[in-house]
């Protein structure tokens, strides 16, 4: 073996270690090795020989990178829209005239202003007649049921009775113009009143009064009128009996004892009842009936307050005076009155 072979196989291990570095920038394409080395690694080799191993790598020079920016693309802005005008909402003008309303309004009724007495007022003597039920009574109807209870024949007959004697039906307004001096009366007048509004007194008591020509008052208390008791008359009934000429006066609302209340109870009780009679028959409820007889001068000042032109009492009489109008008697026709006592009461006062 040659020398050089001799100190390769002796330091095989060191030329494979820088061969492979060599190697290792070689594949990075960083260096290579030529005669014109420029980097040498030496090493002192221990023996007999020292061996100098020369690489020369040349840097193989990395390319220029030249940054070429590429423009950016230039967007061409498109073209403004122009938007398309919704149409303008024409308001529709009608220039017909609209037909008139089928319906005929009810014509606003004025107000009477209560009648001024002429000098002190007038006196006249004209019975009040005083009804409840027109109607059998119920098998077991209480005293007082069959106190306050006329059955429509014996009514009839005490119709017939007024009739045949020259009895002629008045109305309270009628009265009212009377005592105040306005108006003369005709020489038997006499008030047919009915109190309370029960259902009867449409249904028997009203188609009689119409047979003989004859009208009433009927004093009502509203509040059963209100929640539908079919004990009493309706409001399509009022309605009805009014536009046939029947008058209406109030009777309070829930016919309460109206004597020692204060003046918030009095007036809801008065004032509450009339407007709603007045709501129904278009016109100013006039007269007022104190229910079962009950009332105090306080509730006789509240009841003139309320613009009532007078108000009619049980007590009994047929003298009726301007003086008194919020205390007019009346004759009260029991249930078991004959024509006879009809008779009798109309000819004691």
């Amino acid at each position: 073996m040659t020398k050089l072979g001799r100190v390769v196989a002796r330091y095989w291990y060191v030329i494979v270690l820088l061969l492979g570095v060599v190697a290792l920038q070689l594949g990075t394409g960083l260096v290579t090795v030529n005669s014109d080395t420029s980097l040498a690694a030496r090493g002192s080799l221990s023996g007999k020989f020292d061996v100098t191993v020369t690489l020369t790598a040349t840097r193989t020079p990395l390319p220029t990178l030249t940054a070429t920016r590429t423009p950016s693309p230039t967007f061409t802005a498109s073209p403004t829209r122009t938007a398309t005008p919704l149409p303008t909402d024409t308001a529709v003008i009608r220039t017909d005239t609209p037909a008139p309303p089928t319906a005929t309004p009810t014509p606003t009724h004025t107000p009477t202003p209560q009648p001024t007495p002429l000098g002190q007022g007038q006196t006249f003597d004209v019975p009040i007649l005083m009804y409840h039920y027109i109607s059998q009574p119920p098998a077991d109807a209480d005293a007082i049921r069959l106190d306050l209870s006329v059955p429509p024949p014996l009514f009839e007959e005490h119709l017939a009775y007024l009739r045949q004697n020259g009895y002629e039906t008045i109305t309270m307004r009628d009265l009212t113009y009377a005592l105040s001096g306005h108006e003369p009366l005709p020489p038997k007048p006499v008030i047919i009143s009915f109190d309370d509004g029960y259902r009867d007194n449409y249904e028997n008591a009203f188609p009689l009064l119409r047979k003989y020509g004859y009208t009433g008052i009927f004093f009502i208390f509203t509040q059963v009128i209100d929640t539908n008791n079919v004990r009493f008359i309706t409001w399509d009934m009022v309605k009805e009996m009014h536009q046939a000429g029947m008058e209406f006066g109030s009777h309070s609302y829930r016919h309460s004892d109206l004597s020692g209340r204060d003046v918030d109870f009095l007036v809801y009780e008065i004032l509450g009842s009339k407007e709603a009679i007045e709501a129904r028959i278009g016109e100013p409820v006039r007269f007022f009936s104190y229910p079962a007889g009950r009332y105090d001068d306080l509730a006789m000042r509240v009841v003139e307050s309320a613009n009532f032109w007078s108000a009619v009492t049980t007590q009994w009489g047929a003298e009726q005076a301007y003086a008194d109008r919020f205390e007019l008697p009346r004759i009260r026709i029991r249930g078991n009155d004959t024509v006879d006592d009809l008779a009798l009461k109309l000819n004691s006062y």
